[in-house]
């Protein structure tokens, strides 16, 4: 008898060994009494639906560069350079003394040619790109492009100015009325030297007028262009740097100027007159304006036709690089198809 109570007794602890909870079982704190009762969080609201995106207004458009394929152009500029001025009266000190003889009357300016060849297309990238191509002889020039025409790279001075002109297109949507602008810089003096630039104004205007029905479903944008540019400066001689060591050597040694010799006072004043022209500089201004039109085709996605006049005037020597003094016609027209020789430059880049 005492032997079975043993043996349950052994086999109750051992059951009880086994039924031990792991080592570091976390039971939940009790809470206090009084304690409120906390409320199940409040569930996330669902997300709103995306607002739809509103529909295109019928009566703007954009206008793009369509390269699906090359594209060219022949850009024609006739330029009709400003008439040499005609020769001063004779001042009335050189009355009586012996005439000489007339000056012969200055020949009438006679307008000039020159065609560029514009060819758009996309890159092995998918970039677009242009190449400005002389009809004849001459150095090409290339560069690249967004698919607005906005010049990003390839061209410097007048002809990046005519590149703008022709290829860049308004980055929104736009209708009647719309008005935008151009990067150009048409007025651009940083490579005249001895110059120094005071004041610069400008107006740039670029409008949308009209949009027209074409053949089969095309419109067509017509455009208006409007653009001018002033800056006015000084403008130094050749001889600036050789006077400002001149004076600069006077002034350093305490040397005083001479007096005029007797009988000379007007010859001295334009001497100094002229120095000072060299040193300081004398003003001087150049002014371009542009005035244009051309035809878009918003579905084909090129010029129909394009032309500007663009005048050049200058003051006080100023000479604008690649511009000089007159009015220069310039048009656009499409080249379809594109010539094989043009062609053939692409697949050798």
């Amino acid at each position: 008898m005492n032997r079975r109570l043993v043996g349950l007794l052994a086999a109750l602890c051992l059951t009880s060994a086994c039924q031990e909870e792991p080592v570091g079982g976390m039971e939940p704190i009790p809470r206090p009494p009084g304690a409120a009762t906390p409320q199940a969080p409040a569930p996330e609201p669902a997300p709103r639906p995306a607002a739809p995106e509103p529909a295109p207004d019928p009566s703007k458009v954009v206008l793009r560069w369509n390269l699906g394929a090359p594209t060219a152009f022949l850009l024609t500029t006739t330029s009709t350079p400003t008439s040499a001025p005609a020769p001063e009266p004779e001042p009335a000190s050189a009355r009586g003394k012996k005439k000489k003889a007339p000056a012969a009357a200055p020949a009438p300016a006679t307008p000039s040619e020159q065609k560029l060849f514009f060819l758009l297309s996309k890159s092995e990238s998918g970039e677009p790109t242009f190449h400005v191509i002389p009809q004849g002889a001459g150095e090409e020039d290339q560069g690249t492009m967004s698919e607005r025409g906005f010049v990003l790279d390839g061209l410097s001075g007048q002809l990046r100015n005519l590149a703008v002109l022709v290829l860049e297109l308004p980055k929104d949507p736009v209708g009647p009325g719309a008005l935008w602008k151009l990067a150009t810089n048409l007025a651009d003096t940083t490579a005249v030297p001895g110059f120094s630039q005071q004041d610069s104004r400008q107006k740039n205007e670029v409008k949308l007028v009209t949009l027209t029905p074409g053949d089969q479903g095309e419109q067509v944008a017509t455009i208006e262009y409007d653009l001018s540019q002033t800056v006015s400066g000084l403008l130094r001689g050749p001889g600036a740097a050789a006077g400002d060591e001149d004076e600069g050597e006077e002034h350093d040694h305490g040397h005083e100027e001479p007096p005029p010799a007797k009988g000379k006072k007007g010859a001295t004043a334009k001497t100094r007159k002229a120095v000072a022209a060299r040193v300081v500089g004398k003003p001087a201004s150049a002014e371009v304006r542009v005035k244009g039109r051309g035809e878009f085709l918003v579905k084909a996605g090129h010029w129909r036709s394009w032309e500007a006049t663009l005048a050049t005037s200058t003051t006080g020597g100023l000479t604008l690089p690649g511009a000089a003094a007159g009015e220069r016609t310039v048009r656009l027209t499409p080249v379809e198809p594109v010539p094989p020789e043009l062609l053939q430059r692409l697949a050798k880049k």
